[in-house]
């Protein structure tokens, strides 16, 4: 199983910079194509609580589908927008990715970049060192039990 996955219309062209972009980073990824693959309910409220956004958020509200079908004048619950994404995948924001507890919207395809980078743990200033011996280092670099 991989470590991230993308949820994608493959040709998408912001999908397919940050596949091309997570390839590059040799991240192994699950790449679901959610025209051919629909995402169930239940998972996409996952990714709505892994992206911290309310599901408006997850709508793409610049698709011809959303002026055709009027969305902009109904107030949804998020049970029924959730159907409509179900119904027409195109609505759905794109993409995804998620990663264990958190997901994104890559959009710009750079962003992903920034995720990724969230998940390298920092490294250790000086200050943060313990020596072998239990003591701690300052910013000078000492040990804090030599004094």
């Amino acid at each position: 199983m991989a470590d991230i996955t993308i949820y994608q219309k493959p040709t998408c062209s912001t999908c397919k910079e940050v596949f091309q972009i997570l390839k590059e980073t040799n991240t192994e990824v699950d790449a679901v194509d959610y025209f051919t693959d629909p995402i169930p309910k239940a998972k996409l409220r996952e990714l709505i609580q892994k992206l911290g956004l309310p599901v408006e958020e997850l709508i793409r509200k610049k698709e011809q589908l959303f002026g055709d079908l009027r969305l902009g004048e109904k107030k949804l619950t998020e049970g029924q927008w959730l159907d409509l994404l179900a119904i027409y995948p195109d609505l759905l924001q794109r993409p995804i990715v998620e990663k264990g507890e958190r997901a994104i919207i890559a959009r710009p395809a750079k962003k992903i970049k920034e995720f990724l980078a969230s998940f390298v743990p920092a490294e250790p200033t000086p200050a943060d060192v313990t020596l072998s011996n239990g003591t701690e280092t300052t910013d000078a670099g000492t040990g804090t039990g030599d004094r």
